[in-house]
């Protein structure tokens, strides 16, 4: 009866072929965006290349989930916390400049 629960656990959860290739992809998803930070040649992929460091960096707090045997729901749970801490954190920065903004027009 054991052997089948842990059994069931083991199905439940990613592969180890799924964590790694998630893992590898947020990884290369940061070199990527370094890469086009410090090209020297076109504007529009620094821009681009400052984006992906935010999301990168972002992305890379989704990394210790990524563990075989855990359940990709998890991943997306994460995901989906990381989204929301950065959306207040957005509207905090947009409003306190606003009303900085505000301040210093009196």
């Amino acid at each position: 009866m054991t052997d089948q629960t842990e059994d069931q656990g083991q199905n439940s959860g990613m592969s180890r072929k799924l964590a790694q290739r998630i893992e590898y992809s947020i990884i290369g998803l940061c070199i990527l965006a370094m890469v086009m930070i410090f090209q020297p040649f076109f504007k529009v992929l620094f821009t681009v290349g400052c984006v992906l460091v935010v999301v990168g960096g972002l992305a890379f707090n989704l990394v210790p989930l990524c563990v075989p045997g855990k359940p990709l729901k998890s991943v997306y749970k994460g995901a989906l916390v990381v989204a929301i801490v950065f959306f207040i954190v957005v509207l905090l920065a947009l409003g306190s400049a606003y009303l900085y903004g505000i301040y210093l027009s009196k």
